[in-house]
């Protein structure tokens, strides 16, 4: 499906391209000129997630093994010139992953295995910077900061590990860096990046036993993420 998903973006991307004498010819036609010179301008991104945990524990002990999927994103954007090459850019979108935990010290399987679907409302403010234009075509560097409200965390529930729930927080912040290239085609902007997103606190809430086998010997637990977007302005 993923590979599916980025052909048909592709095949509109080039399609755009089909009346011009093409983005790598020595002579290119130049597509929407004048779309830097905008103060603000807007958009909107589809793509893909592969959420993992960063554990880190209080004593020697074998890791707990995280099984991580595909997930998708998709989401707005607002995009602020603030001088030629460098843009302040907010990213609201809807984020959904899975996770699963293996515990190795744990025998039974309804004990050892434990799924974490999250659904987060993911905010990032992020400082794009633009190389020179070439043609058709604009590299950048983006990084910034980011606050997620997972819908999925289970952090009200009074139930814990031995009720077979794995409870996080709502609230978590991350800082994310990465890089992408806004392809200029005759009518809009697509511009495919690539982002690793840290978390930055501690997300795990911990059973109410003190000596619980799933959370006792957990130092921190943090988000990690690599996200894919594919951006049309």
């Amino acid at each position: 499906m993923k590979k599916t998903f980025v052909f048909i973006l592709l095949l509109l991307f080039f399609k755009g391209h089909s009346q011009s004498k093409g983005m790598f010819s020595k002579d290119p036609i130049i597509n929407l000129e004048n779309f830097q010179k905008q103060r603000l301008h807007f958009g909107y991104f589809l793509g893909f997630n592969s959420f993992d945990f960063k554990i880190d524990y209080k004593t020697v002990s074998p890791d707990i093994q995280v099984e991580k999927t595909t997930g998708f994103n998709v989401g707005v954007v607002a995009d602020l010139k603030l001088q030629e090459y460098v843009n302040l850019r907010l990213e609201p979108g809807l984020y959904q992953s899975k996770r699963t935990l293996h515990y190795p010290d744990l025998i039974r399987e309804v004990d050892a295995i434990r799924d974490v679907n999250s659904t987060y409302i993911h905010f990032p403010l992020l400082l794009k910077f633009s190389s020179l234009r070439t043609g058709n075509i604009r590299p950048y560097l983006v990084g910034g900061l980011s606050t997620t409200l997972n819908l999925s965390s289970n952090a009200k529930s009074i139930d814990d590990n031995v009720q077979q729930r794995f409870r996080v927080k709502s609230w978590t912040s991350n800082y994310e860096v990465g890089f992408g290239i806004d392809f200029f085609s005759e009518y809009f902007i697509f511009s495919p990046s690539i982002r690793g997103c840290f978390g930055i606190n501690d997300e795990l809430i911990r059973d109410n036993d003190p000596n619980s086998p799933w959370t006792s010997n957990i130092e921190s637990l943090k988000n990690r993420a690599i996200l894919i977007n594919f951006t049309f302005h």
